[in-house]
């Protein structure tokens, strides 16, 4: 059976993790590593046991034609990076998000279909072992007809929250409800309605941002609804990094930290006696091996890529599905700020918060810190004077 060539263009941490994720998998071979650092190089070489380093990424894929080019680097460069591998007709998978605005990710998959390569995004809890074993239930009819679907990122100030494990979060909302036709958002900074000032440039590079605190209804595909909460809490907590799915005759829960559970009735009220939920295994490919250093996540997301190629067709961590999620994120953000229903998806393709301060007469926000605390610090003192 083929196997696939890798190359993993950025060595930091998602660099790193990826990498274990393809070392570790039977059918794929990391053939070579690029980045500007040659510390970074050298020191994922070493857990990979790849010496074959390059600078320039057109010149390593030159050099060693790769199956797929691994991009996980920061958000802002996605979109660059992604059209140059593309320009030599090479499969990629991108860290999420896909890119920081509609405009870029429409480039990207233009070009990726051009070139006739596939685009994965690395929404790697969508095809997790907890998230295989509620998709397992929910496929076997474990809670009958999906009606609604409830999610929490884990606590950030929201707009980040929304560009960063948000994009997981709808991510595994559009695995059950299917397409999302609509958004209707209410969003607040500082106790107070949104104005054009809150438009800010996120922490760690993923684009424009707004809202300290915000509360969307999805509407999918079956009249199925979802509500996605993204709000600032005092800690930033995975405890809180949850997905429930609402059925007509029953429950599925699935957290970061817990695992997946199944509740079979749709009305339970909890009376300190007896716990109805059950927990389900999760499902791992046969062949994952724990002590081989890979995250589990990781390695099913490397799994699923091998299988689609395999069986020529889309990875579940589609392009299009990425693209997707970023029509959701913008949909957000567009009717947080308008105050109206967003249809989905959006005809006007550019940022709808940069297109908002703009018809408020405000230029480009001034630039802030990169690193999420003190960020938040900045960003505490102009709302609360503290």
């Amino acid at each position: 059976m083929k196997i696939y060539r890798i190359a993993i263009l950025g060595c930091r941490s998602r660099g790193t993790s990826a990498a274990k994720a393809y070392h570790a998998h039977p059918r794929t071979e990391i053939v070579a590593l690029c980045d500007l650092v040659q510390d970074r190089l050298e020191a994922l070489g070493k857990i990979v046991n790849v010496s074959t380093h390059f600078t320039d990424l057109d010149e390593m894929i030159q050099k060693t034609s790769p199956d797929i080019v691994v991009v996980p680097t920061a958000t802002e460069l996605h979109h660059p990076l992604c059209m140059r591998v593309l320009e030599h007709g090479v499969n990629i998978e991108v860290e999420k998000p896909l890119c920081i605005d509609l405009v870029q990710a429409d480039e990207v998959l233009s070009k990726a279909e051009e070139k006739n390569a596939q685009v994965v995004v690395h929404h790697q809890r969508r095809v997790s072992p907890t998230i295989q074993a509620v998709a397992k239930a929910y496929t076997e009819g474990k809670i009958g007809e999906l009606r609604y679907m409830s999610a929490c990122g884990k606590g950030y100030y929201a707009g980040y929250g929304l560009m960063n494990i948000g994009t997981h979060v709808v991510n595994n909302m559009l695995r059950f409800g299917g397409h999302c036709r609509s958004v209707v958002t209410q969003a607040t900074a500082g106790g107070r309605e949104l104005i054009p000032e809150d438009v800010l440039p996120s922490p760690a590079g993923m684009g424009t941002i707004a809202g300290e605190y915000t509360t969307s209804t999805l509407q999918f595909d079956n009249n199925v609804t979802g509500t996605l909460i993204q709000q600032r809490f005092p800690h930033v907590s995975s405890d809180a990094y949850v997905l429930e799915l609402y059925g007509s005759e029953g429950r599925l829960f699935w957290s970061e930290l817990k695992g997946s559970w199944w509740l079979p009735t749709p009305h339970y009220i909890p009376d300190g006696k007896n716990d109805r939920w059950e927990k389900l295994t999760p499902i791992y490919p046969d062949h994952f091996d724990k002590d081989k250093g890979a995250d589990a996540d990781d390695y099913c997301m490397v799994d699923e890529y091998v299988n689609a190629l395999d069986e020529n067709r889309e990875h579940e961590c589609s392009g299009e599905e990425g693209r997707h999620v970023i029509e959701i994120l913008m949909g957000i953000f567009e009717s947080a700020v308008y105050g109206r229903r967003v249809e989905l998806p959006q005809q006007n393709r550019d940022h709808p918060l940069i297109r908002w301060r703009n018809e408020n007469g405000l230029g480009q926000p001034k630039e802030m810190p990169r690193d999420y605390g003190n960020w938040l610090s900045e960003e505490n003192k102009r709302l609360y004077g503290s």
